[in-house]
């Protein structure tokens, strides 16, 4: 990994891909979702301060645990421009994110016990189907497995 002496205070779009691990690409749509910044030289190339890193790396970790980049871009809104992110930043929105990945998990430990039965029955019917009805709320309506659009009397459409 190249190092970059203490002196130079801006990266290139290269040497922050090089030291992040993420890609040009990556940094360019970041920066385009309002992540990250950069001002421009008078050659029109992006310079990225340095504590762009500690963002990247801050919203690297934040995708690994899937936090949608638009949580991420708010929380990265609330610390002030030009400061890199700390470990109390991080332990502040990753209780924050808590009970959001909590129920991710929940629902993908509730997809796993139930993938073998939805293959099992073959329709993924509303009436049965724990996964595309949980607690048959559909079945309480219609049976069927899937939701149809009624037309009401007024010619407008309803669901099922």
């Amino acid at each position: 990994m190249p190092q970059i002496p203490e002196k130079i205070h801006e990266l290139t779009v290269g040497q922050l891909s090089a030291r992040s691990g993420a890609a040009v690409s990556a940094l360019h749509f970041y920066e385009s979702k309002g992540l990250i910044s950069s001002r421009r030289t008078a050659g029109n190339q992006r310079r990225y301060s340095r504590d762009t890193l500690r963002r990247v790396a801050f919203i690297r970790a934040a995708q690994r645990v899937g936090i949608p980049l638009a949580t991420i871009r708010e929380a990265l809104a609330e610390l002030p421009e030009e400061r890199t992110p700390t470990k109390e930043d991080w332990a502040h929105l990753s209780e924050v994110w808590r009970s959001e990945l909590e129920e991710r998990i929940k629902q993908l430990n509730r997809l796993r016990d139930h993938l073998t039965d939805c293959i099992g029955c073959g329709c993924l019917s509303l009436d049965t189907c724990v996964l595309s009805n949980p607690g048959d709320v559909f079945g309480e309506r219609r049976a069927g497995s899937r939701l149809m659009v009624e037309r009401d009397g007024g010619g407008g459409a309803r669901s099922a």
